[in-house]
């Protein structure tokens, strides 16, 4: 018989609720009216003065070339970080759930990355690959590769997908090492016994019941890249050489906080919510319907 938690006060069920609802009318809600209030007003560097413009901020933006740079730039960049982080993420799972002797260290060693803020990881690979003093710039010199993101704009972006691909392993990883430890071991058990090898095992049964796990991952990836990259690609590059590393939220950052064009930044912030809420959608739409949850 299904038993169902009853409330006996009638406040009670909204008490429990209130702190959620307020953080995210403080937090999500607040803001974003702030944005489009004041993506349709023209206003001083200072505040001091403001002057109704409409759609002139929006208009402005689609005659800027930075800005559709900025655009290319992004979907280059978080298309690279969602198929990198999720695969390199797929195959250390799989192998770590293979471990049986001393797997919690493995585990252990693979999710402290998460731990470290974007700021520390920016700076350890900028560090890493500095065209000086790096430790792995020293290596791909030894092997006939020059390597200096300050003057070029594809090593450039290779570098901050290296590092943000590298933070967002770790958070991968437990989700996909949880899938696959959720997937019955019988069913494995029989395709061995029926001569299926590792290989075909893992894609024609492993890799299909994760199919919930992966989309779960690809969503959260997407805005990841998106928003949660601002940390790194400020201490790596600061959306050089030129603008070629300068993603959307960086743009926004940019234009708003040191240009200080505080319309057309809040007029970029509409635009980039906008459009993550439109991929969010599409994926729920159409990638959905290839999930099997049972």
């Amino acid at each position: 018989m299904e038993k169902r938690a009853r409330f006996r006060s009638a406040w009670l069920p909204y008490a429990l609720i209130a702190p959620q609802i307020i953080v995210s009318l403080l937090f999500f809600f607040w803001p974003a009216a702030q944005a489009l209030y004041q993506s349709v007003l023209l206003q001083d560097a200072f505040g001091g003065s403001t002057q109704f413009v409409g759609m002139e901020n929006f208009a402005a933006l689609w005659h800027d070339d930075n800005y559709l740079q900025s655009f290319r730039t992004t979907a280059v960049f978080s298309v690279s970080v969602a198929v990198l982080g999720m695969s390199i993420s797929l195959m250390l799972a799989a192998f770590a759930d293979r471990i049986v002797r001393g797997s919690a260290i493995y585990r252990s060693f693979l999710i402290w990355p998460y731990a470290v803020s974007p700021v520390v990881v920016g700076v350890l690979w900028m560090f890493l690959l500095s065209p000086t003093l790096g430790l792995l710039t020293h290596a791909l010199r030894a092997v006939g590769i020059e390597w200096n993101h300050t003057m070029n704009g594809t090593q450039a972006m290779l570098l901050i997908v290296i590092a943000a691909t590298w933070k967002q392993i770790s958070y991968n990883f437990l989700f996909f090492l949880a899938g696959l430890q959720a997937i019955p071991k019988s069913l494995i058990e029989a395709a061995a016994i029926d001569g299926a090898g590792p290989v075909r095992r893992f894609f024609t049964i492993a890799f299909p019941l994760l199919s919930p796990t992966t989309f779960f991952l690809l969503v959260i990836n997407i805005v990841y890249a998106f928003f949660d990259t601002f940390g790194i690609i400020e201490a790596t590059t600061s959306g050089g050489p030129g603008k070629d590393t300068e993603i959307l939220v960086y743009k926004v950052f940019q234009d708003g906080f040191k240009g200080g064009d505080f319309g057309g930044s809040a007029a970029q912030s509409v635009i980039l919510m906008t459009v993550v809420i439109l991929l969010t959608v599409i994926q729920f739409r159409y990638v959905e319907r290839k999930v099997q949850y049972a």
